[in-house]
């Protein structure tokens, strides 16, 4: 499959984000990693003013996070549930929109540059199976839009492959 990317337009987040969900649904393998992998590509790609964008994964023991595919700086390999941004989303099983990561108690500051954060669990038949987590620059980068949109893609991610699709 070849796929070449089209800047798409931020003058409205609504539209913004309805469009790169239809890019990602063009390119979902239904492969955790590959998705993965695009879909934090596709992110880091398209969304300004973001210095990181990822996965962490749930490790067998359910007690940590492990790094999975992402762009952006080196990331730190584990998080403990319940400690820092992801592992508090982990843990309570809800988005966590941080306007300041200075002011989250316990953050894990992967990289110094990193200001505001939103992190998505990503939970399956009520399972965290892990994290989307997307860092910024900025102090209060992302709002209740981006966090309602990522959470769409977040359960496209999770979706089964379509019964008599031809995808492997």
């Amino acid at each position: 499959m070849s796929w070449e990317p089209k800047p798409i337009s931020y003058a409205s987040k609504e539209s913004f984000y309805k469009e790169l969900l239809t890019e990602f649904q063009a390119i979902q393998d239904f492969n955790w990693i590959a998705d993965c992998a695009n879909l934090s590509a596709l992110l880091y790609f398209h969304l300004p003013k973001i210095n990181w964008a990822g996965f962490y994964f749930m490790n067998d023991s359910k007690t940590e996070l492990i790094l999975g595919p992402f762009q952006g700086q080196v990331a730190c390999v584990r998080i403990p549930i319940g400690k820092g941004v992801c592992g508090t989303a982990a843990l309570r099983q809800t988005t966590q929109l941080v306007p300041d990561v200075h002011e989250f108690p316990g953050h894990i500051a992967c990289d110094s540059r990193s200001r505001s954060e939103v992190v998505i669990p990503l939970i399956r038949a009520g399972e965290v199976l892990g994290v989307l987590d997307l860092d910024s620059p900025e102090v209060n980068r992302f709002d209740s839009t981006d966090t309602r949109y990522l959470e769409e893609l977040a359960q496209q991610l999770l979706k089964p492959q379509p019964a008599g699709s031809d995808k492997k």
